[in-house]
């Protein structure tokens, strides 16, 4: 949280405190008016919400990951193909490759491998 402007960062959603009593403040549905309101559970205290967000969960995963995932990726018509870089594990000489989509800003951009043999799939980067 800004604590010059009040305002949160994308993304973040934050802790808010009673301003009778000081304690946590929790999401609470109010059913007859289809609002959200935080309440404080030690006394009455509740007020609106200015967001209707309560939790946000970024997952990111890794390229490794995501050639797990999709299992079929060697038989992707879409990915481009290679002859020039030979599978490291059984030689084969067709390879798929794609560019990360690392959202990590330390990572630098790199062609990931994915051999097309049918016995093998072996995942490498160069």
């Amino acid at each position: 949280m800004d604590l010059e402007t009040g305002t949160y960062e994308p993304g973040f959603v934050g802790i808010r405190f009673c301003q009778e009593c000081n304690n946590m403040l929790y999401p609470k549905e109010d059913k007859e008016n289809r609002v959200l309101l935080y309440a404080c559970r030690n006394c009455d205290y509740q007020q609106e919400a200015d967001n209707s967000c309560i939790y946000v969960n970024k997952i990111t995963h890794e390229v490794d990951e995501l050639t797990q995932i999709i299992a079929d990726v060697s038989q992707d018509p879409t990915l481009p193909r290679t002859e020039d870089h030979p599978c490291p594990k059984c030689g084969h000489k067709e390879a798929v490759f794609f560019q990360s989509h690392s959202m990590k800003a330390e990572d630098a951009m790199r062609l990931y491998y994915v051999c097309t043999a049918p016995h093998c799939g072996h995942r490498w980067t160069e």
